[in-house]
């Protein structure tokens, strides 16, 4: 079965507006900084009064609405969909068959003005009747930076309320480690100006392709999807969120021409994009009391029931793993409640290989949750350790946005799912490990536990996996990424100079940033010396290169006859932001894929 899926009809939903004086009331709200609140405490669209009635019928699943990839069918669903309200549904179209309650419209400063200057061209992209442009205009006009944000509100026509639209602009050029449409700053943009509740337009104009530039489909899924999270435990004062508070948000890309864009690829690459970015994210965001290592292996054979007959799954789990020498893993998660598990999906193109095909790694670090085992974390600094599951998350949700938008590569997803938990079996400082790969570790850090998993998870992918071309590993692995390349881009560790550069462009391509660490295995391998083992996990000098020390820890554990590509991907920074997931690896690696629609 094809998993290229044409666009998908939203459900209409029925907008029975009250009735509102027929008075446009412009609240042009200027900020030059893109992250500014456009709000307004006495006409906030967040009231009760300007928002419409919701509709009686039923709403879809609250995962992207247009991510059903069977032709002709519902097609796959992701899990745990109705548990989270309000729901927020996207779909990617042309043109939503609903009327929303409010238009965003984002794009380059430029664009934008071209587009302002031609009110058949603007009236015809908001929906608007052209009487109502001067207060857009107006409300455009106040943006004096070269980036900032406003919103207005309009008549709807036959005196039916007020409709509201909001403008974001972003600067024309951007430096040479930004994405060409600032789409982190977008992102963020949506997430203020778009209203908490009703139904909503978002118009994205990235404009002409400037010199190589051009804005991929799937990058425009990502930035979206990051705006809009799924994980809620939000109540109404006690009582749960029904589906009456569910919305829609319709997305809809202008080409350079600033027409829609309706063809079934493009519509499917945002979509997919989108769906494996929510499912990272929502993961991520997800407490450990509910994502233990079982949950999270229930959660990735959800996915591959979703894609079909093209993935299969497996997985040991418990001592099991111990017993097949996979100690590292074992030795982090021995001491949980819910055992650790190595779960593998592999995922075969359609019609078998080509002469393109490549056979792919992904191996994702997923410690559920990290006590910092015996060498416990401080009260503060193990808040937020729900999220050291964020590189298997993501590698997750690419698997997802690859498979259903059929990759011709084979493509291996390696799961370490472990909690690193403290107990009477807890793994201690002063252990030695007997590794997946035969080598032996000695723990001087239990704390340093993420390279211990992914150690065992690249052994294994390079022993079992025939005619492997690249493994690519991906972990909130050190806080020292962040001092050393910050907290959007991720930093990377690449065998060759080519596969670095491959991966900074896919990054730069998708939004999901990426920059290089030194690459010097054999000028930093000294720092895990060990007179009783062959190596310890964690570093004796933390002032010497400790990002590239770690990547080099897991590289040390690859198959010694292995040959191909080496890609290490530490995104302790990226994986969240103010708290919530960001669904991050799910661009990079289906731009380093070449995934249709990226």
């Amino acid at each position: 079965m094809s998993l290229i899926r044409p666009l998908l009809t939203a459900v209409a939903v029925a907008s029975r507006r009250q009735s509102f004086a027929a008075i446009a009331c412009t609240l042009a709200l200027t900020n030059p900084v893109l992250t500014s609140a456009v709000s307004a405490p006495s006409l906030s669209l967040a009231s009760p009064a300007f928002i419409a009635p919701r509709s009686s019928s039923p709403r879809s699943s609250l995962t992207t609405r247009a991510m059903s990839l069977g032709v002709g069918g519902s097609g796959p669903t992701l899990p745990d969909a109705a548990r989270h309200r309000p729901a927020t549904d996207l779909t990617f179209e042309a043109g939503p068959e609903f009327e929303p309650e409010a238009t965003v419209l984002v794009g380059k400063k430029s664009t934008l003005t071209d587009l302002v200057a031609d009110p058949a061209s603007l009236a015809a992209v908001l929906k608007i009747d052209e009487t109502s442009l001067p207060l857009v205009v107006a409300a455009f006009n106040s943006i004096s930076g070269k980036s900032g944000s406003a919103a207005t509100f309009v008549p709807v026509a036959g005196g039916g309320g007020v409709h509201r639209v909001g403008l974001v602009t972003v600067p024309d050029s951007v430096t040479r480690n930004n994405h060409p449409l600032s789409v982190h700053s977008i992102t963020g943009a949506l997430q203020k100006v778009t209203p908490s509740k009703g139904d909503v337009r978002v118009v994205v104009a990235p404009g002409k392709a400037d010199g190589g530039s051009a804005i991929v489909p799937g990058a425009v899924g990502l930035l979206v999807a990051k705006a809009f999270p799924i994980f809620s435990r939000k109540t109404s004062d006690g009582k749960p969120k029904t589906a009456e508070d569910d919305r829609t948000v319709a997305v809809t890309l202008l080409d350079g021409m600033l027409k829609p864009v309706s063809d079934g690829p493009s519509i499917a690459a945002m979509a997919a994009a989108a769906d494996g970015t929510r499912l990272a994210a929502r993961l991520v965001d997800t407490p450990p009391e509910e994502l233990t290592t079982a949950a999270f292996a229930a959660e990735a054979r959800a996915v591959a029931d979703a894609l079909g007959g093209s993935v299969t799954y497996s997985e040991i789990v418990g001592d099991e793993l111990r017993e097949r020498g996979y100690g590292g893993l074992h030795g982090v998660g021995r001491a949980a409640v819910v055992p650790p598990r190595l779960v593998t999906l592999t995922y075969e193109p359609e019609g078998g290989p080509t002469d393109g095909t490549r056979t792919v790694a992904l191996v994702g670090k997923g410690i559920v949750y990290d006590t910092g085992g015996l060498a416990l974390k401080s009260k503060t600094g193990m808040v937020g350790m729900k999220t050291d599951m964020g590189g298997a998350a993501g590698v997750l949700g690419a698997f997802y946005t690859a498979a259903a938008l059929g990759s011709p590569h084979r493509i291996h997803l390696i799961l370490c799912l472990a909690e690193n938990a403290i107990g009477p079996s807890a793994f201690r400082n002063d252990d030695i490990l007997n590794m997946y790969s035969g080598k032996t570790v000695e723990i001087n850090n239990t704390d340093a536990e993420g390279r211990l998993v992914l150690a065992d998870g690249v052994a294994h992918a390079t022993r079992h996996i025939d005619g492997l071309d690249l493994v690519v590993d991906m972990a909130t692995l050190t806080g020292a990424q962040l001092v050393a390349t910050g907290k959007k881009h991720a930093g990377i560790l690449a065998n060759t100079i080519e596969l670095e550069g491959r991966a900074v462009r896919a990054g730069l391509s998708s939004g999901d940033f990426v920059f290089p660490l030194l690459y010097a295995p054999e000028l930093l391998k000294s720092e895990f010396q060990s007179d009783v083992a062959d190596m310890k996990n964690s570093v004796k000098d933390r002032g010497n290169a400790q990002t590239s020390c770690a990547g080099h820890f897991i590289e040390d554990h690859l198959h010694p006859d292995y040959e191909g590509e080496y890609l290490h991907v530490d995104m302790a920074g990226p994986a969240d932001k103010g708290g919530r997931g960001t669904g991050y690896g799910v661009g990079l690696v289906n731009s380093l894929l070449k995934s249709k629609g990226f």
